[in-house]
């Protein structure tokens, strides 16, 4: 049908396109659930046969054989895969709250949480994440390596006092405590300006570090205040805020007065540059290191919503950082937030 033969016609087209795409993507999600619980049946068997009849790994290998045999054409028969059903299915069988949620994302998510994560509360945050930004296996991977889990725990804003009770729990989610830069290549004397570029050239690398919800908008982002020339290094937007979000890079420790300049970075950005149909603007600044109690006292009396995080060129998590975990209560206070998402 030529364009002129559907005039007339758009808005019906338009209504039958999104329909399908809605019923697609609706039986992509019951066959996902229906493969996850073959799978946890399949486990679930495995594990009562050697319970009853004492019988040890090899088990697998001859199930892998005659399942691949029987069914020449179907994928995941293989023995270790087995394995890791028996595995899943030993992992959850006990928990009524995260059992429904592994139907909710893939069986290599799956199998990426319930190997890298050394308890329950850490695989509930990477279900609840990958179920919410649609994380592929690499992505997923990605975050866990980087301790994602612990550092978003760690976080510190002032947006309790700052952002909406509608909007305070999605923008606590936009920041982390610490940020992984480990694809930057930098001198080891470093400057600021070479971080910034670092970034830049790297754009994919950072914002898949920044959390997923960041779209970049430039560097060195030029502002006037009356006479005076401001320069934002780095300037994204968070789409599911609908905010404009400033960074701050800085190589040393933490300092106060950091606070308050981009409080003046925020009040030019709402006042010049922030659409009508957009929030209040968020600053993040990132410092190499940070005295924790300094910052609490630092944000305190500050009226614009900033999070202060750090940022490392490794891939490992700080032994300081581990001891200043939340207890067990605390971690599924937090997690709860999710639930109202």
């Amino acid at each position: 049908m030529e364009k002129n033969e559907i005039r007339g016609y758009e808005p019906l087209v338009e209504e039958l396109k999104q329909l399908i795409h809605k019923k697609q993507y609706h039986v992509l999600k019951v066959i996902n659930a229906e493969t996850i619980n073959l799978y946890w049946e399949i486990g679930e068997e495995i594990y009562k046969q050697q319970q009853e009849k004492g019988w040890g790994k090899s088990i697998v290998q001859v199930l892998s054989r005659e399942l691949q045999k029987e069914f020449p054409g179907a994928k995941g028969y293989s023995a270790a895969n087995l394995w890791r059903m028996r595995n899943f299915y030993l992992t959850y069988r006990h928990s009524e709250k995260l059992a429904p949620m592994v139907r909710e994302i893939s069986w290599s998510n799956n199998i990426i949480i319930m190997e890298k994560c050394k308890d329950d509360l850490e695989r509930e945050f990477y279900i609840q994440m990958a179920k919410r930004y649609g994380w592929t296996k690499r992505v997923l991977t990605n975050f866990v390596e980087a301790r994602t889990y612990e550092k978003y725990l760690l976080n510190q804003t002032n947006f309790d006092l700052t952002i909406p009770e509608d909007r305070r729990i999605q923008a606590k989610l936009a920041v982390k405590d610490e940020y992984t830069f480990d694809f930057a290549e930098l001198s080891p004397e470093y400057s600021e300006h070479e971080l910034e570029l670092q970034l830049v050239n790297n754009i994919r690398d950072f914002l898949i570090e920044m959390g997923g919800d960041f779209t970049f908008i430039g560097n060195q982002y030029h502002l006037m205040a009356g006479n005076r020339d401001l320069y934002i290094d780095l300037l994204l937007f968070h789409r599911r805020l609908r905010s404009l979000v400033a960074i701050e890079l800085k190589i040393g420790e933490f300092e106060a007065e950091y606070a308050g300049k981009m409080q003046l970075y925020l009040t030019a950005l709402d006042e010049q540059i922030k659409l009508p149909d957009e929030n209040p603007s968020i600053g993040i600044i990132i410092c190499k290191s940070k005295d924790k109690t300094y910052v609490e006292y630092a944000l305190k009396n500050i009226n614009m919503p900033i999070g202060v995080a750090t940022y490392q060129l490794r891939n490992t998590l700080p032994e300081e950082m581990k001891e200043m975990l939340p207890e067990p209560e605390e971690i599924v206070k937090r997690l709860k937030v999710f639930e109202k998402l």
